[in-house]
C-alpha cells in the first residue's frame, strides 16, 4: 500500500508541472534534439541507403535460422504443445517452484505484449505507402526468419539467469553477457557489453517502450474525446501512469497476470475486425495475395527503388515491430518456470509469428484491400498518402480502412491503441526495471526510484509532440542489439547443446 500510494501521489503531484503550456512541446524537443541527433548518427549509420542494424539481424537472422536448420518449422508444433503444457510433467520434481515465476504461457504474452503494439497498426501502413503491397512479402519472410533469432536469445536468457533465495528471477542478455563470456574466457568483454546493453535498454524503456506509447494513446484518446490542449494530454498521461503504476508495482507475476488476459483479448479483437473486413472483400482476397507475391518481385510502387527497395522497407519494418535480436523478449521469458532452457526458447519463436506473420500481415490485407480500386498511390513520399484531398500517414491510413468498413471503428481503434499501449508500456518497464537492477542493484529504493521515472515518462509522452525521443527511442532500442549479438554469436553452441538435452527429455 506505501508504494501504492507513493507512486499514486507523485503522479498527481506532477500535474501543476505538465500544466505549464508554455513551450511544452518545444522545450521537451530542443532537450533531447542533441541527443537523439547523435545516437541516430552512431546507430543508424548506413550501408547505401539503408542502416546497418538492418542488414545485422537480417543477416544474423538468417545464419541461425540456417544453423538450426530451420527451427521456426521444424519445432513450431512442438512450440505450441510447450506453451498449452503437454510437456509439463518432466518439468515436475522437488525443485519445479524454485525453477522460475511464471507460466511459459505468462512468458510469451509477457513478451508479445512487448512487441505487439502500435508498430502493427502505424508501422506496417507506412511499409505499404512506402513500399506497396510487395513490402508486406518481404515483412513475412522476416518475420519468419526472426523466429529463429527469438529462439536463441531467449534460450540463452533462461539458461544464465539468476534465481536468488525467494525464487526471484534476474535474466536477460546482461547476464548472458557477463556470465557466458566469461565461461568462455571473455569476461571484460562480457561485462562492458553487459553494461552497455543495460543502459541501452534503460533508454529504450523510457522512450519507445514508454513515451512514444503514451504519445501515441494520448493522441487518439483526445481525438476522440476531442481534446486539444497540453494540458488534457498531461491529465491522460497521469491517468495512464497510475494504471501502470498500480500494475507494475506487483513484479513480474502481476504484470503476467495482467498480459495474459490483455494479450489475447487484445490481439483477438484485432484480428477478428481485420477477418471481418477481408471476409466482406473475400472475392479480392486471391487478388490482393497474388498482387503482394508480383509486387515482391518486380515492384512498382513509385520511388520505392526496384526489388532491393521493396526488400529493404518490409524487412526494416518487420525488423522494427517483432525486435528480434534486440534481446529485450528474453529478459520477459526468463522468469519462466522450467529447468529446461530450450522449452522456453521454443515458445518464443512464437513470438514473431504472432507479431509479424500474423498481425502484420492481416494490417497489410486490409490496406491493400481497401485501396483496391485506387483510393491512394503507393510509394508516397516519407511514407504519407493522400485520400480525398487529405494527407494521411501511418496510423491515419489504417483508420481510414477500417472506417470504410466498420461502424465507429474510431471507437476501436482508439481501444486497440490504448490496450496496445497499456501492454506494451508494462513490459517495458520490467525490461528496464531489470537492466536498472543490474547496474545499480537489487534494493527496494533502487526499484521504486526507476518505476517512479519510468512513470514520469509516461506522462512527458503523453503531453508532449516527441519528435525527438521518437528518434532517441528508435536508437536506443536498436543500439541494444549490438552487444547482444556479441552474445548471440559467441554462445549460439550453448543454446544448440541445449536443444539437445530438451528434445531428448521430451521424446521419452
Amino acid at each position: 500500500m506505501k508504494k501504492i500510494f507513493l507512486l499514486t501521489f507523485f503522479t498527481l503531484f506532477s500535474l501543476p508541472v505538465f500544466s505549464q503550456e508554455k513551450g511544452l512541446d518545444q522545450r521537451i524537443d530542443e532537450a533531447f534534439q542533441p541527443v537523439s541527433d547523435f545516437f541516430s548518427e552512431v546507430i543508424f549509420f548506413s550501408i547505401g541507403e539503408n542502416p546497418f542494424v538492418i542488414y545485422l539481424l537480417v543477416g544474423s537472422a538468417l545464419f541461425f535460422t540456417l544453423y538450426f536448420v530451420f527451427p521456426n518449422i521444424r519445432y513450431f508444433l512442438t512450440s505450441i504443445n510447450v506453451v498449452r503444457g503437454k510437456y509439463d510433467e518432466v518439468e515436475k520434481d522437488e525443485n519445479s517452484s524454485k525453477e522460475g515465476e511464471v507460466s511459459h504461457f505468462q512468458a510469451l504474452t509477457t513478451a508479445v505484449s512487448g512487441t505487439v503494439g502500435n508498430g502493427n497498426i502505424a508501422g506496417v501502413a507506412l511499409a505499404i505507402a512506402l513500399g506497396g503491397p510487395g513490402a508486406t512479402f518481404w515483412m513475412i519472410v522476416c518475420g519468419l526468419m526472426g523466429m529463429s533469432l527469438k529462439f536463441v536469445e531467449c534460450t540463452l536468457g533462461v539458461h544464465y539467469r539468476d534465481v536468488d533465495e525467494n525464487g526471484v528471477v534476474y535474466g536477460g542478455p546482461m547476464y548472458y553477457l557477463s556470465k557466458g563470456l566469461k565461461e568462455k574466457g571473455f569476461a571484460t568483454l562480457g561485462k562492458i557489453s553487459a553494461i552497455f546493453f543495460a543502459i541501452f535498454c534503460i533508454g529504450g524503456s523510457f522512450g519507445g517502450g514508454n513515451a512514444a506509447q503514451a504519445n501515441q494513446a494520448a493522441i487518439v484518446l483526445k481525438d476522440l474525446l476531442g481534446f486539444e490542449s497540453t494540458f488534457s494530454g498531461a491529465v491522460i498521461g497521469i491517468v495512464l501512469a497510475i494504471v501502470v503504476g498500480i500494475i507494475i508495482i506487483g513484479g513480474i507475476k502481476r504484470i503476467a497476470s495482467v498480459t495474459e488476459k490483455i494479450v489475447p483479448f487484445m490481439a483477438v479483437l484485432y484480428i477478428v475486425a481485420c477477418l471481418y473486413i477481408l471476409l466482406i472483400n473475400f472475392s479480392f482476397l486471391d487478388d490482393a495475395i497474388a498482387l503482394i507475391v508480383r509486387e515482391a518481385f518486380n515492384p512498382t510502387a513509385i520511388g520505392v527503388g526496384g526489388f532491393i527497395g521493396v526488400l529493404m522497407i518490409g524487412f526494416k519494418r518487420a525488423a522494427f515491430s517483432n525486435e528480434a535480436g534486440v534481446g529485450s523478449a528474453s529478459i520477459a521469458h526468463s522468469a519462466v518456470k522450467t529447468k529446461y532452457a530450450a522449452s522456453e526458447g521454443l515458445v518464443a519463436l512464437l513470438e514473431p509469428f504472432i507479431d509479424t506473420v500474423v498481425i502484420c500481415t492481416l494490417t497489410a490485407l486490409v490496406i491493400i484491400t481497401f485501396n483496391s480500386t485506387g483510393v491512394f498511390t503507393y510509394g508516397g513520399q516519407d511514407g504519407g498518402v493522400m485520400i480525398d484531398g487529405i494527407m494521411y500517414e501511418g496510423a491515419g491510413i489504417t483508420s481510414k480502412a477500417f472506417a470504410e468498413y466498420i461502424p465507429y471503428s474510431g471507437i476501436f481503434l482508439t481501444v486497440a491503441v490504448v490496450l496496445f499501449a497499456v501492454s506494451t508500456m508494462i513490459s517495458w518497464s520490467y525490461y528496464g526495471l531489470q537492466s536498472w537492477k543490474y547496474l545499480f542493484g537489487r534494493g527496494e529504493k533502487s526499484d521504486l526510484t526507476y518505476k517512479l521515472l519510468f512513470l514520469s515518462f509516461i506522462i512527458i509522452g503523453s503531453a508532449a509532440s516527441m519528435n525527438s525521443i521518437w528518434a532517441f527511442s528508435d536508437a536506443m532500442i536498436f543500439a541494444m542489439v549490438f552487444p547482444n549479438m556479441v552474445g548471440l554469436y559467441i554462445l549460439f553452441p550453448v543454446v544448440k547443446q541445449q536443444l539437445t538435452k530438451y528434445l531428448e527429455v521430451i521424446k521419452k
